[in-house]
This record gives structure tokens, C-alpha cells and sequence, in this order.
């Protein structure tokens, strides 16, 4: 009897310990399943937060992009180009900044192995949207150059566009889309010819200078490639370039018939100043 009893003590025992190692090992594993949990939804609160800076840096352009005006003339009021050009620092310095977080959400992307798939189309609306913005700079930057109008910091931001593209043509092929529309950007120029008429009822021209107002009427004009446009028939025998284009870039030449041919001689001279051709004709 007495050896039952040990035995039964035994057994209970026996089950007391089990029962705490199985105890202590569920609580192991519902602790690492709460880090885990933890760690993903850090990552996610950052990822949406990061998210929601970026979409709030492009109201924030679009806000300061329409307060934006064009208008100033050549000789307009030092004051008014002054706020014009507080007016850019701050969009181009928001750009910076949304430039820099979306970089770092597509290094984000690339880490994590919990993100939605609609959490990355997010993100590439969003790249889409900054390559949309740089390339309103860019012409942004050549409407001003045609008012004799210059921004450094826009100017830089620019240039600083330019060596991307350069450095994405010596990255491998499978970038090579987004290099051909960087380059296109780039190297795209707007061109019109027109009489007196013409291009005063479309606010090319008014007063006689050209480009003066912002809502000229772009439609009109033609875009090209700047490294393959040459020459442009004006069938005209009076021509008169309105923008400002470097003396010894271009030649008018007439044809056969008497009539002018615009002949570019040098491209990179001849846009170097405006991206905007305008050419009266009679």
C-alpha cells in the first residue's frame, strides 16, 4: 500500500513538472509571436507615416504652385521677382524633401516581406507624381529664362536633373525606359511661327513682347526633339525670331522660292537661352 502511494506521488509530481514546461514554453512562443507581431506593425505605422509626408509635401507644391505668377515682365518690380523666387526655393526645397522620403520608401519596400500590393502601387503613384513635378520645373525654368528671368536654386535643380539622366544611361538596360523619358524631358523644346494676328489672338504676343502672360495659349505650339530638329520651313519671305536665341547658332536662308528657312547651326547654343521659339512671319 504504502508503495501505491509513493508511486500515485510520483505520477502527480511528474504531471506538475510537465505541465510547467509546457506552461513556460507557450509563453515563450506567445512572446515571440508578440515581437513579431510588434516589429510589423512598426514597420507599417512607419511606412504610412512616411506615406502620408510625402502626400502632403505635393499639396503643399501644388498650393505654392498656384500662387505662382508669371506675369512680371522684364522690367518688372525687383520686389515681385523677389517673391517669385521665395516662392520657388520653397517648392523646389519641398521637392527635395519628398524626393529624399520617397527614396526612402522604395528602400523600404525592398526590406520588408509585409507590405500590400496596393501599399506599392501607392508608392509608384507617388515617384510617378515626382518625375510629373521635375518635369514642370524644367519647363517652368524655360518659361522664365524667356522673360530673362533666372533662379539659381531652379537652375541647380536642373542641372542636378541633367546628371541624373546621364548617370541612369550608364546604369544597366532594364532602366532604360525611365532614361528615355528623363532624356526626352530634357531635350524637348516648343516651337511656333505665326503673323501679328495670329499669335496676338493666341497671347504669344502682346504689346509686342513675346511670352509676356502666363496664359498664352501652349496648345499652339509644336513640340519637338532638340537633338533632331535642324531646320523649319517658314514659307514665308519676312521672318523675325521673337525669342532670344544666340547670334551665330542659326541662319535664316531662303529657298528657292524666296521664301525663309530657319537653319540651326549649333542646337546647344540656340536653346541654351530659351526652350520657346517664336517666329513672326509676313
Amino acid at each position: 500500500m504504502k508503495g501505491l502511494k509513493l508511486f500515485a506521488a510520483v505520477l502527480v509530481a511528474a504531471a506538475f513538472v510537465s505541465c510547467g514546461q509546457n506552461t513556460k514554453s507557450g509563453q515563450t512562443e506567445a512572446d515571440s509571436l508578440r515581437s513579431e507581431l510588434e516589429l510589423k506593425q512598426k514597420e507599417m505605422d512607419e511606412l504610412l507615416a512616411t506615406i502620408n509626408f510625402v502626400q502632403e509635401g505635393f499639396n503643399q507644391i501644388d498650393e505654392a504652385e498656384g500662387r505662382i505668377d508669371l506675369t512680371v515682365g522684364e522690367e518688372g518690380v525687383r520686389s515681385d521677382k523677389d517673391k517669385l523666387a521665395e516662392q520657388m526655393d520653397f517648392i523646389i526645397n519641398k521637392m527635395n524633401e519628398n524626393r529624399e522620403k520617397i527614396a526612402q520608401l522604395n528602400k523600404m519596400l525592398q526590406s520588408s516581406k509585409n507590405v500590400s500590393a496596393q501599399t506599392k502601387k501607392t508608392v509608384e503613384a507617388l515617384t510617378r507624381q515626382l518625375e510629373e513635378k521635375e518635369a514642370a520645373l524644367v519647363e517652368l525654368q524655360e518659361q522664365l529664362k524667356a522673360k530673362d528671368i533666372r533662379i539659381a536654386q531652379l537652375d541647380s535643380v536642373v542641372g542636378n536633373l541633367s546628371t541624373r539622366v546621364s548617370d541612369l544611361e550608364a546604369d544597366n538596360e532594364s532602366k532604360g525606359k525611365v532614361v528615355d523619358a528623363q532624356d526626352k524631358i530634357i531635350n524637348r523644346a516648343w516651337y511656333v511661327y505665326g503673323n501679328r494676328k495670329e499669335l496676338r489672338d493666341r497671347k504669344i504676343l502682346d504689346d509686342g513682347e513675346v511670352l509676356k502672360n502666363q496664359d498664352f495659349d501652349k496648345d499652339y505650339f509644336s513640340e519637338i526633339d532638340i537633338r533632331e530638329f535642324k531646320e523649319l520651313p517658314l514659307y514665308s519671305k519676312r521672318a523675325t525670331l521673337k525669342t532670344s536665341h544666340p547670334a551665330g547658332s542659326y541662319q535664316l536662308v531662303k529657298d528657292e522660292k524666296g521664301q525663309y528657312v530657319l537653319k540651326i547651326t549649333d542646337p546647344a547654343k540656340f536653346w541654351e537661352v530659351s526652350r520657346y521659339l517664336v517666329i513672326l512671319v509676313k
